[in-house]
């Protein structure tokens, strides 16, 4: 059964676990993606990626890498309820099609197809003779370096997500002045692997990155709004496991979020200036609130009329401490209850954001 969900990725962090529990030489190897694999296990992330170099030559996608040995991480993550999504180039997967066929032998789950980037008739084709190959062997498909999306989810739902988005993997070029339009452009026409949840967060006037210290534009809060909001298949973990759990608080909200949704609600939003919205999986809201590079913080008020009548509510945000418009990495947690028709102040800092729960 094709199922969506959450998924550990360690390219954007540079595959670099440390701290006093890696008694291992980190990097693309057995221990490495065993460590990815109780980090999944123990948070309930139903899969983890091995991005390049899983193989040992991106060309051929028969002969796993030997320091990795993928078929004990099939067996290792089965154990523990983590299901294994490999990479590839699309021309490797064009020129070995029925490598679909034996991934779901070996027990692999997905792929993640890459550096297609364009859109002229033979690709299109392409993207749905994957889709339909992968579909008959019970493999999901995520299509990276990919064109926007234009329906064929709707007919293969087993394809999760596409990038065709200018998502976190460009750095200092992944500014919230753009991303707070996706709502609105990108996000409203199909799924997209932007690949949140940074655990660094700078103001982009003093925004440093290079991997493995990767880092976001725009404030804590304003990375946990984006799980809420952003709407993907396959929505990826992007950040190191050693600062998710330095960050428990964190990340215990970030994979309670859902990946599809019952019903979502817009509650206030102006293109390319902010966007706040609640959206409910079975008996559960959330919202997600997100702006821009304005200098001074926004305040707003959010009328929870969309909550069932009689009924009260334990609402747990996260928001943008007192100091997030300089020191990024500031949040408080609040908590109390609510009831259908109350109102609740909502401040968002420069490149900030606000993420909730209601249960």
């Amino acid at each position: 059964m094709i199922k969506p969900g959450q998924v550990s990725w360690e390219w954007w962090n540079g595959a670099t676990p440390y701290g006093q529990d890696v008694t291992f030489k980190a990097g693309c190897n057995l221990e490495t993606y065993k460590y990815f694999i109780d980090f999944a296990s123990k948070f309930g992330i139903p899969y983890i990626i091995m991005d390049e170099g899983w193989a040992k030559s991106t060309r051929d996608p028969y002969t796993p890498n030997p320091d990795v040995d993928l078929h004990e991480l099939i067996r290792y993550g089965k154990e523990k309820n983590v299901g294994i999504v490999l990479w590839l180039t699309w021309l490797v997967v064009e020129n070995n099609f029925d490598l679909f066929k034996t991934f779901n032998e070996w027990g692999v789950k997905g792929v993640k197809i890459d550096f297609m980037d364009r859109s002229d008739q033979w690709m299109v084709n392409f993207y749905e003779r994957v889709a339909q190959e992968a579909a008959k062997h019970h493999l999901f498909v995520d299509f990276h370096g990919s064109f926007k999306p234009a329906g064929l989810e709707y007919k293969y739902p087993n394809v999760l997500s596409y990038e065709g988005v200018r998502g976190m993997e460009q750095m200092g070029g992944c500014v919230p002045d753009n991303s707070v339009y996706l709502p609105f452009m990108r996000n409203a026409v199909g799924p997209m692997d932007y690949t949140p949840g940074a655990m660094i967060s700078m103001q982009p006037n003093i925004y440093r990155s290079e991997r493995p210290n990767s880092a976001s534009i725009g404030t804590r809060a304003y990375q946990m709004a984006l799980f809420v909001i952003f709407e993907s298949g396959l929505q990826m973990l992007a950040d190191n496991p050693t600062l998710y759990y330095r960050n428990e608080d964190c990340t215990r909200f970030i994979t309670q979020v859902p990946v599809t949704w019952d019903e979502t609600v817009a509650l206030d939003a102006k293109v390319g200036e902010y966007v706040i919205v609640a959206k409910r999986k079975g008996e559960k809201w959330y919202i997600g609130g997100m702006t821009n590079n304005k200098e001074n913080e926004r305040q707003f008020e959010i009328n929870l009329d969309f909550l069932k009548d009689n009924k009260t509510y334990r609402l747990t945000s996260f928001e943008d401490g007192v100091n997030a418009g300089r020191q990024a990495m500031d949040y408080r947690i609040n908590s109390s209850n609510v009831k259908k028709g109350q109102k609740i102040s909502v401040k968002m800092a420069r490149n900030g954001g606000f993420a909730a729960v209601l249960e």
